[in-house]
């Protein structure tokens, strides 16, 4: 049994190829191959594809399993805290000795083959699932979908689709049609497709890649519809009506998120029951997540603190849709984002809800944009901006002049994974 632990084997992941993102799944086949194609040995496989929502959708699609006592494994991307987020095994998060044997595995099968750190750590999620019992799989797809390493299943279950933006320009396409064609790439022959609200030019992608291939759609719009009244959440498919309660995840965005992964649990013939906890007990952190305790709850004293992930101006529009059905309040945010996001484009929304705006840069990322450079971007869609040397002086400036504030800090998953660190 090695004495490594997981992280050295990650550290030393990274080095196998020059590029972080290389789209291509020959190194993933490759290493398949060498380790007895465990992907071929799972249990029946729920594939997430789409810009937004992805995350949200899988947690409630795991959590109708789950309320239907079933077992499931999940894959995800990134990992906000720790690695071990990525891989739920039957539900629980991968043990540090599990991850650590089947992360020393897939190094030793690759040997010194070119292969990116997400392609070779797919794998190892996949040789995991493989030797764990569980009912199902719910695999989020972390780029694009066609060339993804998560896109080497034959005949999932059900393939999922949720809504697509613009989002990933430089890997994916600068048009909604091209990032429809990649996201689409994971429509399987034959294989259903649960597909979520969509710009028309990203459907007629999606509509002719399933004709293509004799996959069914399960369309919004056309075969289920969803939608919220008198603090219900309503879906309605050709089955009948189902009258919930709203998610627990917040935002009027997660109304279609819910109805999406209505439509997977109804597809595969659960009960209300199972339809119910999809929605209650869904839990997805950095989702607009209250936080509640720790040490920086404790630095902002009376004002609340919100933190959310969302980096793109599809997500922008949510987060301030959902400001603005929250109780008046003073709204502070605090943001740091990466030099690869639309910026203006996530903040321009976020003008008409927020008081000012602190900026800071991401601790540790090397594609952070400055403080500086964040603030200017604020300051260009008209939102007050001011520097931060960090996270916990913008909340003491703050709290120092606005003690019952709201702060929302936001902008990207890699700064709400450096808070849930920072606030234990």
């Amino acid at each position: 049994m090695t004495t490594q632990t997981s992280d050295a084997i990650l550290e030393r992941m990274m080095a196998l190829h020059p590029k972080i993102i290389d789209l291509t799944l020959d190194r993933v086949w490759r290493l398949l191959a060498v380790l007895d194609h465990p992907e071929q040995k799972l249990p029946p496989v729920i594939h997430i594809a789409g810009t937004n929502g992805k995350g949200s959708t899988q947690a409630m699609i795991r959590a109708g399993l789950e309320g239907a006592n079933k077992a499931v494994h999940a894959y995800t991307s990134p990992h906000l805290a720790r690695f071990h987020e990525r891989i739920r095994l039957a539900g629980d998060l991968i043990s540090e000795e599990h991850l650590t044997e089947v992360l020393d595995e897939c190094y030793t099968a690759n040997g010194p083959e070119s292969i990116t750190y997400f392609e070779i750590t797919t794998v190892a999620a996949l040789l995991a699932f493989s030797r764990v019992r569980a009912d199902f799989v719910v695999l989020e797809v972390g780029l694009g979908g066609r060339l993804d390493a998560t896109n080497v299943l034959e005949k999932p279950k059900v393939t999922v689709i949720t809504p697509i933006s613009i989002d990933h320009e430089s890997f994916l396409g600068d048009t909604l049609a091209k990032i429809a064609h990649e996201k689409a790439g994971i429509i399987k022959r034959g294989v259903p497709c649960v597909v979520g609200p969509q710009p028309e030019e990203a459907m007629d992608v999606i509509e002719a890649r399933a004709a293509k291939l004799g996959a069914p759609l399960l369309a919004y719009g056309q075969h289920w519809h969803v939608w919220q009244e008198r603090g219900r959440l309503i879906f309605q498919d050709e089955r009948g009506l189902l009258d919930l309660p709203l998610p627990a995840l917040l935002g009027a965005h997660q109304i279609q998120n819910a109805g999406a992964a209505l439509a997977v649990l109804r597809h595969l013939e659960f009960d209300e029951t199972a339809c119910e906890a999809a929605l209650t007990n869904a839990v997805w952190p950095a989702r607009m997540q209250r936080l509640k305790t720790g040490s920086l709850v404790e630095a902002a004293g009376q004002a609340e603190l919100w933190l959310d992930g969302g980096h793109n101006p599809a997500a922008g529009d949510a987060l301030a849709e959902l400001l603005k059905s929250l109780p008046s309040k003073p709204t502070y945010l605090i943001c740091g984002m990466l030099n690869t996001k639309d910026v203006r484009g996530y903040m321009r929304p976020l003008a008409e809800v927020a008081q000012a705006l602190y900026s800071v840069s991401i601790p540790g990322e090397q594609a952070t944009l400055s403080a500086g450079e964040t603030a200017a971007a604020a300051r260009d869609v008209g939102i007050q901006a001011i520097e931060a040397d960090g996270v916990l002086a913008a909340i003491e400036a703050i709290t120092v002049a606005e003690p019952n504030a709201r702060i929302l800090i936001c902008g990207s998953l890699y700064l709400a994974g450096s808070i849930l660190r920072e606030n234990g």
